[in-house]
């Protein structure tokens, strides 16, 4: 868990894998939602001092994975079917945007990108996976995503649907932890990149959007069940 390796870099690059190796651990449940963020129980797991764990605590605060509480520290923030809706619609709205716009201007190499995207994640471990085949299936799950908007021109527009996308697979690895996928998510995948490569721009909008839609109703449902 030691950041040692990283302790010779600079100040900014300690912090921002700080940031990711807290983020990853978010995202897989391992510091559960609405848990208390013990600072010194950290910073001393992962061998660094309080200045470069607080910046990353910052950093993830900006992106709705942390919540600061006066005078008591940070806290994971907390799940709930209303932000989850919230999320859904963001990423419906904003992705929608970035693959309107990644079609209008990729070129040859970005539809090379995309296809080599879905065939990594085609290639990992269907059905039951183990813990450490699940990472490279989230991993390649991830770059899929990026890769379908990496042409859109617009690096706001993909930092805001990074974040949210970070969000949502929080929301899903939850769900996943106590129920079997339901649907061909993978067939959905090609069809998305299908219409893309094939600029039917309309298309690809309304496949992401159900894409997303679809999971996120499950995710509901079972997030009200356990209410």
């Amino acid at each position: 868990m030691s950041l040692r390796d990283a302790t010779s870099a600079s100040p900014a690059t300690l912090t921002t894998t700080l940031a990711g190796r807290l983020r990853d651990a978010i995202l897989r449940g391992d510091l559960e939602p609405g848990s208390k963020l013990v600072l010194d129980r950290i910073r001393v797991g992962y061998g660094v001092s309080l200045s470069p764990l607080r910046e990353a605590l910052c950093r993830l605060e900006s992106e709705g994975l942390v919540e600061a509480e006066d005078q008591r520290g940070y806290r994971v923030s907390p799940v709930s079917a209303d932000n989850l809706t919230e999320v859904i619609r963001l990423r419906v709205e904003l992705e929608g945007m970035a693959v309107r716009e990644a079609i209008l201007h990729g070129d040859a190499a970005w539809e090379g990108r995309v296809v080599s995207a879905l065939h990594q994640l085609s290639r990992c471990v269907h059905g039951a996976r183990s813990a450490e085949e699940q990472e490279v299936w989230e991993a390649r799950h991830r770059a899929f995503h990026a890769e379908l908007i990496s042409a859109c021109r617009m690096p706001l527009l993909q930092q805001f649907c990074e974040t949210l996308h970070d969000q949502s697979d929080r929301y899903r690895r939850i769900f996943l932890k106590d129920h079997a996928p339901d649907r061909d998510v993978p067939a959905e995948h090609a069809a998305i990149a299908g219409a893309m490569i094939e600029r039917r721009a309309d298309d690809a909008a309304k496949l992401l959007r159900e894409h997303v839609e679809r999971t996120g109703r499950n995710i509901q449902a079972a997030l009200r069940g356990a209410a």
